[in-house]
């Protein structure tokens, strides 16, 4: 498999090193950006190839795992058999660059609203299985470093069973998609419908379907009054960029936003921001909106999900603007800009031999003054 999906110049090296001898080359592995250090799964693989192969190969890692990594920096060094890692680059670095990212926004998030649990729905947006299984794993060491750092609630779990290991849990998370709704004819069919069919798990229900997210939520409330009162129902708000939740517009949504969180009017920096405070979709505002229409009804211990768009740039002004969420369920963790997530290795010792390409010597200084090389 591996030179089939390797770069041919990795694969004509190696054939290259066998023919005229091997030796032991000393790899710095380092990423252009700050990123979170996640690389059990790609180390897991690497050991396992050089195994395969019969060969050992040290790792020398410079941080723990959930540890931050400054730009440039050498996350490790990897000295082994030239010829037995050489073709194993190209497959070794996709596996790790990603992680790191995807780490770092799932930290960044989280570290933003740390008194709400997150829940990984990336599994759908994921390239295949492989990407889903690095993703659900990124998100779980990023999510630990924010618990670290800031007592966050952090990722609690995630979509699927394959990957739930990941948050210690032994299944995936999730109630309906909008597809449940459609076939029931109506939101309060289909809580119905989940509840007969899984009496055991906690209720989460959809409210925008059919544009009446206040309507419907308050609906499917009074016909659980139980599950409410117990805080075992949950409404997720989903609402598109493209309207208002029920009853709301944009001079409604300064009003509410007035009443709870004056500051985050006046202090938002940008007109992205300010649509994430104010516009259409799951804003800060609708939110509020929501919570107000629970309390007021008589719901208060009802749950609100939101989903739809929150990154880290979305999650920053849900901070600032305290909105009242309890559960954010997103994919928008995972890298957004893909050139971010390049990670790099360069050999920086031949035989005990320092040697690096002209402008990479800081990695030859690092693995000096590590004992690396």
């Amino acid at each position: 498999m591996v030179p089939a999906w390797t770069d041919v110049y990795f694969v004509r090296t190696r054939e290259i090193v066998r023919r005229f001898g091997d030796c032991r080359a000393t790899y710095a592995v380092f990423m252009r950006r700050p990123v979170v250090y996640a690389p059990r799964l790609a180390l897991t693989w690497l050991r396992a190839m050089a195994k395969a192969r019969g060969f050992e190969v040290e790792v020398d890692e410079q941080f723990r795992e959930s540890q931050w990594v400054g730009a440039g920096e050498p996350m490790m060094y990897l000295t082994g058999s030239m010829a037995g890692l050489v073709d194993l680059e190209t497959l070794f670095l996709q596996k790790l660059g990603a992680c790191g990212v995807a780490a770092y926004n799932a930290f960044t998030m989280s570290a933003e609203l740390p008194d709400v649990a997150f829940l990984a729905m990336d599994a759908r947006h994921c390239a295949g299985t492989e990407m889903a299984e690095l993703m659900a794993y990124a998100a779980s060491v990023g999510s630990s470093r924010a618990r670290r750092k800031a007592k966050a609630k952090g990722f609690i779990g995630n979509a699927t069973d394959a990957t739930a290991h990941f948050f210690d849990q032994r299944a995936g998370l999730g109630t309906m998609p909008h597809g449940l709704i459609g076939y029931a004819g109506s939101t309060v069919r289909a809580a119905e419908m989940f509840h007969e069919t899984f009496p055991d798990v906690p209720l989460t229900v959809l409210v925008d379907y059919f544009g009446q997210e206040i309507t419907d939520a308050l609906a499917v409330c009074r016909r659980f009054p139980e599950l409410a009162a117990q805080g075992r129902l949950s409404i997720r708000l989903d609402t598109h960029g493209g309207r208002f939740v029920e009853t709301m517009d944009t001079q409604k949504s300064y009003e509410v936003l007035d009443r709870h969180c004056p500051d985050a009017i006046r202090g938002y920096r940008s007109e992205t921001e300010l649509r994430y405070l104010i516009g259409t979709g799951v804003s800060a505002a609708a939110i509020w909106h929501v919570r107000e229409s629970l309390d007021q009804a008589g719901f208060p211990n009802t749950r609100i999900v939101a989903s739809s768009g929150f990154g880290p740039a979305k999650c920053r002004v849900m901070g600032y603007a305290r909105a009242p969420i309890d559960v954010i369920g997103t994919g928008s963790y995972l890298p957004e800009n893909w050139n971010e997530t390049y990670a790099t290795a360069d050999i920086i010792g031949y035989d005990g031999q320092p040697r690096v390409k002209i402008g990479r010597e800081f990695l030859l200084r690092r693995a000096e003054e590590t004992g690396a090389g």
